[in-house]
């Protein structure tokens, strides 16, 4: 085994995130890998059994786990939210992890995230995010490829509802990787996008909205992250958020750092700075990625630099 998938460890888990720490098999990637992927998707293939039944995907790293520097210095680029929403109940703050209760346009924006990864189903979160085409979910690396492999079947569900899908599944019709996490599956570069195809005539934004984005935005903001998170304590039926003031990996990585209890499933869910509770929405900077065995209740997501602006780019653009 290297030394990145020795520190890797996956946890796959329907129930629960379990003590111990399965090590992920070395993946076969070359230097080269494609940064994209065109997954095959059975029509019918997700019904509401299959969506409640998925695993809940969770990543735990260890000592070693992330190779590639983050630059962060360069220019702020921002893309503005497609829509308004209409007004919400505010909600706590800070928040370590809880029920989102307070409406506005992140209910419907936000989704659960399912695909086949091998013989196995398997679940995610995601969010639509303002792009040229009007078509990309924003959702973290590893949910889209890992081990080496990418994901087939793969289905955005925004607004999910208990095994319901009340504005439809959108199926992708390629998916994207930074450069770095289709290569070698850096911790530092855990981003990943979809295309879906339209649906009923719209576009997904044209659907459901969509949110900013900010590349090269900084450090140390007021955040809300959101996710479906799948193992107990939670079920994956609801959207749940933590609040509070983000920090900056001190350990492995150059990723944000906050305080949050989401579990398995919750992963490639949206984080937003300048996040509005009236309305829901807010400038996605980051998705939930993985955490510490040894550090419970603390959530990190990459920062977004330019390796993830050019994955955007091509998604956009595709």
């Amino acid at each position: 085994m290297n030394r990145h998938r020795t520190a890797l460890s996956v946890l796959l888990s329907a129930g629960a995130l379990v003590a111990g720490v399965l090590t992920a098999a070395t993946p076969s990637i070359a230097a080269d890998a494609p940064t994209s992927f065109r997954p095959q998707h059975t029509q019918g293939f997700w019904t509401a059994e299959r969506m409640r039944a998925a695993t809940p995907l969770d990543v735990t790293a260890v000592p070693g786990a992330a190779r590639t520097a983050v630059a962060t210095s360069a220019t702020p680029t921002a893309v503005a939210p497609t829509t308004a929403a209409p007004a919400a109940s505010p909600t706590a703050f800070p928040q370590a992890g809880g029920a989102w209760t307070g409406g506005g346009a992140v209910v419907k924006t936000s989704g659960r995230v399912f695909f086949t990864m091998g013989s196995r189903t398997a679940s995610c979160s995601g969010n639509s995010i303002t792009s040229a085409n009007g078509s990309t979910v924003m959702t973290a690396g590893h949910c889209v490829k890992y081990q080496g492999a990418w994901h087939t079947n793969w289905v955005f569900v925004p607004a999910y509802n208990n095994g319901s899908a009340p504005y439809g599944q959108w199926s992708a019709t390629k998916t994207f990787a930074t450069d770095q996490w289709a290569a070698s599956e850096d911790m530092n570069m855990d981003v990943g996008l979809a295309v879906v195809a339209p649906l009923n005539g719209q576009t997904l934004s044209q659907a459901v909205g969509a949110q900013g984005v900010l590349f090269n935005g900084g450090y140390n903001k007021k955040m809300y992250s959101f996710g479906f998170p799948a193992a107990a304590p939670y079920d994956g039926t609801k959207l749940v958020y933590c609040s509070g003031n983000s920090g900056k990996d001190f350990l492995l990585t150059k990723d944000h750092s906050l305080g949050c209890n989401m579990t398995g499933g919750s992963s490639g869910g949206p984080w937003f700075q300048d996040f509005n509770e009236a309305t829901g929405l807010g400038t996605q900077v980051s998705v939930n990625s993985f955490g510490y065995t040894f550090l419970p209740n603390r959530m990190y997501g990459p920062y977004l630099g330019n390796e993830a602006k050019a994955a955007y780019d091509k998604a956009q653009t595709s």
